[in-house]
């Protein structure tokens, strides 16, 4: 009687899957924040009279949270994702991760160009560094557990 094991992909390609996920999600959607006024680096601003803008506070916010999601959803899909085959909701997934970087990248090609300033510079680095953070973490909560 043949016994079928279970193959799931090896947990370094999970962990890569899950942190691209996750920081193409948050630079998406930190793209998409700075179109609505949701800037990063209003914290290193000194002319604002307030101790920390709310705005700057909810674009960390929401691209920590963009971040962790992504890696978490995307590590938990695909550690489900028996022997290569790719479940529906994996697939709606990506998909929607593949229209909102599309989405973001149309309306940063869309702006008016008046070239990387050092705030700007600064808060892309951030954006970049907090999401692989966050997918890093997210991807490993959806392996610990499962």
């Amino acid at each position: 009687m043949p016994t079928s094991e279970t193959t799931y992909f090896p947990r370094h390609l999970i962990f890569a899957g899950a942190l691209v996920s996750g920081v193409l999600l948050a630079l998406a959607l930190h793209m998409l924040g700075m179109r609505i006024g949701l800037d990063l680096g209003g914290l290193w601003r000194t002319d604002l009279a307030e101790f920390m803008p709310a705005r700057a506070a909810l674009a960390w916010w929401l691209v920590a949270t963009a971040g962790f999601a992504g890696g978490y959803f995307t590590a938990t899909l695909m550690h489900h994702a028996v022997a290569g085959q790719i479940p529906p909701r994996m697939r709606q997934f990506l998909i929607a991760i593949g229209v909102l970087v599309l989405a973001a990248a149309g309306q940063a090609a869309s702006a008016p160009s008046a070239g990387p300033t050092t705030a700007g510079v600064v808060s892309g680095l951030a954006t970049l560094l907090l999401g692989a953070v966050m997918a890093f973490c997210g991807a490993h909560f959806a392996l610990r557990k499962g």
